[in-house]
């Protein structure tokens, strides 16, 4: 698991400094619910996740509820007297780990302690990530009647051989009949795919697209696959067991996935992201590329409020105990200054697909701006519309873009 980042400590009592208590809900108001608990830790993820094995009395699934209402009511408390203290929830996101290996009506509760402490707005778009295997019609309902919105399926792939080098445990064939069970329910879905796994052809990634496609989910998001230090797949790519995945073929798999996915009306919206409307975006997702403020929840989350940012203790014991002496869970923080919050929202606005006005570049910018444009990184709507907008070959290129348009910001 990656190390926590680098920072100032945080204060037992979770205060916020003055600077950003003033800034806090200038924008959407969004909150994250970590939940660490994984039936089995895949061997290519790096998340703060634990299985039932590693964890005794006191950080146990059956502990997480009353825990977590604890949390809940300390950022209540932290949060009154700044404007967040009148703000709904307009976006709640729970993630792990798997958060479905709760019982539906664990997370139902979670939600109606959100709601009761801080409101939920009456559009508010509230997701569980699941995977295939741990979800099924009666979990939906409960979901849905709580006031669930979305589900982000982990499907990854529809190919044996793939998700067994991913360690993913679900039956590929069994993804259709969740999806409809969750569209039954009333709920969007969102399917998660993963491409570069060491083995995955190109004709292994098109059967997982075309799968996916004949689900018809609402979203898509598709991502590369990073073997990530310390991971049990960084240490078999380490031993030369496995490929270190490569440039190219990730680049030709993005191109397909592209290719496809806009063909059956899905639109990028965000360089990993698709929708089929602007309606079926992942609002909780376009609040974190916003910079907005949200809270996170659970051991290990990160919050931003207002210009701060900070992280909560990882292992379950410890953010427990924590909350249980009635302090915050919270051990570091970064306070972040006014030319580092700008940096910040170029590089997470870039890429996405009309959110940053040229307006806010220097004039310096503009021969950048036109070799993009001839260059073909840039579509033409960037010059009618005034916003930037990435073309396909920009998106595989989007971190250079970022980084070359940082250096001009007005």
């Amino acid at each position: 698991m990656p190390a926590q980042p680098e920072g100032e400590p945080a204060p037992r009592s979770g205060a916020l400094p003055p600077e950003a208590a003033a800034r806090a809900g200038g924008s959407t108001f969004s909150a994250y619910v970590h939940v660490p608990y994984c039936r089995v830790r895949c061997g290519y993820c790096d998340f703060n996740t634990y299985t039932a094995d590693e964890l005794g009395p006191g950080a146990s699934r059956e502990d997480y509820p009353a825990q977590i209402a604890r949390e809940i009511a300390l950022s209540r408390r932290v949060l009154s007297g700044t404007a967040l203290a009148e703000r709904a929830f307009d976006t709640v996101f729970f993630g792990g780990g798997t958060p479905t290996l709760l019982p539906a009506e664990t997370l139902a509760g979670v939600l109606g302690t959100l709601g009761r402490e801080f409101g939920l707005a009456p559009d508010a778009e509230v997701t569980t990530e699941a995977n295939p295997d741990s979800v099924d019609a009666a979990y939906f309902r409960v979901l849905a009647e709580a006031g669930f919105t979305r589900v982000s399926l982990g499907m990854q792939s529809a190919v044996p051989h793939v998700l067994a080098t991913l360690e993913r445990t679900h039956d590929p064939a069994r993804v259709g009949e969740v999806v409809a069970a969750a569209k039954d329910a009333g709920l969007q879905v969102s399917l998660d795919l993963i491409y570069g796994t060491p083995g995955e052809s190109l004709a292994d990634w098109e059967r997982s697209l075309r799968a996916v496609l004949e689900h018809r989910p609402d979203h898509v998001s598709a991502y590369s696959l990073i073997v990530e230090p310390g991971t049990k797949m960084g240490a078999q790519v380490r031993r030369g067991e496995l490929p270190m995945p490569d440039e190219d073929d990730l680049a030709d798999k993005y191109e397909l996935a592209d290719t496809m996915l806009v063909g059956a009306g899905l639109r990028w919206y965000e360089v990993s992201n698709f929708a089929t409307a602007e309606s079926a975006r992942c609002r909780h997702n376009l609040a974190y590329w916003r910079n907005a403020d949200w809270w996170g929840y659970g051991p290990g989350a990160h919050s931003h409020v207002g210009g701060v940012r900070w992280w909560n203790a990882k292992h379950p014991r410890a953010w427990a105990d924590r909350l249980a002496a009635a302090e915050s869970p919270a051990v570091g923080r970064e306070v972040l200054d006014a030319d580092t919050r700008a940096l910040e929202e170029i590089m997470l606005a870039l890429r996405v697909d009309g959110e940053f006005p040229l307006a806010r570049l220097a004039d310096s910018a503009r021969p950048v701006i036109a070799r993009l444009l001839a260059e073909g990184l840039l579509g033409a709507e960037t010059v009618r519309t005034g916003r930037v907008s990435l073309t396909l070959r920009g998106r595989l290129l989007a971190d250079g873009i970022v980084r070359e348009l940082a250096d001009h910001l007005r």
